[in-house]
């Protein structure tokens, strides 16, 4: 390319851009009077174009602008060119409108005009005129919430006067929808009873997005399923369909600690555990089931089996049967049989009303004081609630309260008493911020009766009660034990805690009372084996004090599966 045509480009290529810069055009929007025209220049409307049809359409848009802000009554009333690139608009505001008053008839809902209005009477509304579109918008969305979601809403018989937009609020009114069908989708075998009695949703309802909402929110408090995203509806010409999308959890659980100790009498170490099984929805009808065994260093064995069916039958009533044995050494066994018929008020909240049975045997070939042979029956009822937090893998439960209480008759050769007993056991996180927390745990049982065998009384103490202490080590026919732990996130998979426990407990048969308390340390870790905790703690009571020697060390495992 010559020197020559290189020149021409440039010149032909600055021509071309004062050619493009001529044609750029101007528009100035005014009114008729000078209050007007600040009005106007309040819009910040666009000014600059670079064609005729652009401007055209902002000097529509301006008159829109107007209506918006309340001059109801704007109008353009002309265009003119000024100069080869610039026009003025000319506009006239008219009246500005700041409210409307909206009239309704008597059977509109108008618990719903509160969502958009301060100012309501018995047959009209109040509100700002800029609001006015909006507010018509959310009352349309709740009219189609509540059943209707093909109603529309439309103002009639609109006036003006001194300032104020008056109209009437008419509802087209459709037939109201009713679910027809409920899909699950992402875990189709969940329990379909709990679609109709734990979420409480179920064909032939009326329609009402809001309530399906707040129903399926249930979900999230369900330990073996999550709701993945809000529930959706296709509506078709005559069917209304529901998907409610469900993620199946991981929720078995197995759990196993080894504990060591000195023994106070032979100064060697022993060692304890236990297993403790959990399966929970295998079968995909939302049941449970709990095996625990347990051998302790003072030889004694535990093995407890519990399973709960809900729903029966696809009924409101659920079911719970167990059976716990216990062995002391070779001095005594005592079985426990229990059932009990639950019925789940709402997701959170159940009742129970049950029997169990108590059986208890003496080993030992020649009477012993304060153990024999009996045969106990209590009536129970029973309430339980439960709260989870499912966003912290760490501790999943926030809030549990259990309390039972029952009435019964002791047999004892041939004589019978009448007895109560009662047992509560609950605890709490409080959350202080996303690393901080304090952990607390109340467990208390109480048994009424006008004599008491050594078999027949509460045993408590160790890792799952006041730590510090050998399992199952201390007796009582009343007791009280407060853990509390202030735990602190290292990170989303480790912790450490402390140890605080106090705990109270008298045994009328030996007429003694004692407080107790436990100190110590612990930390737990997520592995992908599952959590891992160790907890080493010491106990003392009044009349003793704590001993280095006498501390416990727990290791557990608690795999998720």
């Amino acid at each position: 390319m010559t020197l020559k045509s290189i020149f021409l480009l440039l010149v032909f290529g600055w021509l071309s851009s004062s050619s493009l810069l001529a044609q750029s055009l101007h528009l100035r929007a005014v009114g008729q009077v000078e209050t007007e025209s600040r009005v106007l220049e309040s819009l910040n409307y666009k000014n600059s174009f670079e064609t005729f049809n652009n401007l055209q359409i902002e000097a529509q848009h301006i008159s829109i602008m107007l209506l918006d802000q309340g001059y109801l009554e704007s109008d353009l009333l002309s265009l003119e060119k000024q100069t080869d690139s610039s026009y003025v608009a000319s506009y006239r505001l008219g009246t500005l409108y700041t409210n409307a008053r909206i009239y309704f008839t008597a059977d509109f809902n108008n618990k719903i005009l509160k969502l958009v209005s301060a100012s309501i009477t018995e047959t009209y509304f109040e509100i700002e005129l800029a609001k006015l579109e909006t507010a018509l918008q959310l009352l349309n969305t709740e009219i189609a919430n509540n059943g209707d979601p093909f109603s529309t809403l439309q103002l009639t018989n609109i006036k003006k006067a001194n300032g104020l937009l008056t109209a009437n609020l008419k509802i087209e009114v459709k037939e109201q929808r009713t679910i027809d069908t409920i899909i699950v989708k992402g875990h189709d075998k969940f329990p379909k009873a709990y679609v109709r009695r734990y979420l409480k949703l179920k064909p032939k309802q009326p329609f009402n997005l809001n309530t399906i909402r707040r129903k399926t929110a249930a979900l999230d408090n369900l330990q073996f399923a999550s709701q993945i995203k809000e529930p959706e509806v296709l509506f078709t010409k005559d069917s209304t369909l529901l998907y409610i999308y469900v993620e199946k959890q991981k929720s078995n659980t197995f759990d196993g600690f080894l504990g060591f100790g000195t023994n106070t009498e032979t100064n060697n170490i022993e060692f304890n555990g236990y297993l403790n099984l959990n399966l929970i929805n295998t079968l995909n009808y939302g049941e449970s089931l709990r095996l625990l065994y347990k051998s302790d260093e003072s030889d004694q064995k535990t093995f407890d089996v519990k399973a709960k069916l809900p729903y029966i039958f696809g009924s409101p009533l659920g079911m719970q049967v167990g059976i716990t044995i216990f062995k002391k050494d070779s001095s005594y066994i005592t079985a426990s049989q229990v059932a009990k018929i639950d019925f789940q008020i709402n997701p959170k909240n159940s009742i129970g009303l049950g029997i169990s049975l108590l059986t208890s045997t003496n080993l030992l070939n020649v009477d012993v004081i304060n153990i024999n042979d009996f045969q106990t029956t209590f009536y129970d009822l029973s309430y339980h609630y439960t709260n989870l937090q499912r966003h912290d893998r760490l501790f999943p439960i926030n809030f549990l309260f259990e309390i039972t209480g029952g009435l019964g008759n002791r047999t004892l050769k041939n004589t019978d008493e009448t007895q109560s007993k009662f047992e509560l056991n609950t605890f709490k996180i409080f959350n202080l911020d996303d690393r901080n927390s304090i952990y607390t745990n109340i467990n208390a049982a109480l048994l009424n009766s006008n004599t008491f065998l050594d078999n027949e009384l509460f045993r408590f103490g160790g890792i799952n009660s006041i730590r510090g202490f050998e399992e199952n080590s201390l007796l009582a026919n009343l007791f009280g034990v407060l853990n509390t732990e202030y735990r602190y996130k290292v990170t989303n998979s480790l912790y450490i805690n402390s140890i605080i426990d106090l705990a109270y407990y008298e045994n009328q048969s030996l007429a003694t009372q004692s407080k107790l308390l436990g100190l110590g340390f612990g930390f737990g870790v997520l592995t992908q084996a599952g959590l891992f905790k160790l907890n080493y703690s010491n106990g003392s009571s009044e009349d003793q004090t704590i001993k280095v020697s006498d501390s416990k060390v727990h290791l557990s495992l608690t795999a998720t599966f």
